[in-house]
């Protein structure tokens, strides 16, 4: 997917990665309609979800979802999600989190999205991203609708 902003760059987004809690689920719960909205963005780029997993709800809650799953506590080839974000590219990754350990790569990616939900937004992770938003469903409309983000993010 291919988004020209005026005035400041175009962007190439393949993937999006994305935090699990306080992003895309709730106290461990996905967060009603990400599901669905993933596997019908899912055509245009590559999902990732990338957690240390608090609630040991990951697998379970995306089991229907088309998105690749990396658990930090138990995978053992990335350290961080830092570095993979690296791996899969960071030229072309759209990142959305929350967390102070999402602050990295919100900053590091083509483009960071800050989410405030009911699970709250680091100070750190909302200074890293390029938008904020208030919903998850909110966030991922940008992939539906890039004109949104143009309008956003044009200098």
């Amino acid at each position: 997917m291919k988004i020209d902003i005026p005035g400041r760059k175009t962007v190439e987004i393949q993937n999006v990665l994305l935090d699990f809690n306080g992003t895309i689920a709730i106290d461990g719960k996905l967060i009603t309609g990400v599901s669905a909205k993933i596997n019908s963005l899912s055509h245009l780029v590559n999902f990732h979800v990338i957690t240390a997993d608090t609630y040991g709800t990951v697998v379970k809650q995306l089991r229907d979802t088309n998105c690749k799953i990396i658990n930090l506590s138990t995978n053992k080839t990335y350290t961080s999600k830092c570095a993979y974000l690296n791996e899969i590219g960071k030229t072309h990754t759209l990142c959305i989190g929350n967390g102070y350990n999402d602050r990295t790569i919100l900053k590091e990616c083509v483009l960071g999205i800050s989410l405030l939900q009911s699970e709250g937004l680091s100070i750190e992770a909302l200074m890293a991203g390029d938008i904020v938003c208030k919903s998850i469903m909110d966030a991922l409309c940008y992939l539906d609708n890039p004109k949104r983000l143009i309008a956003t993010l044009r200098s």
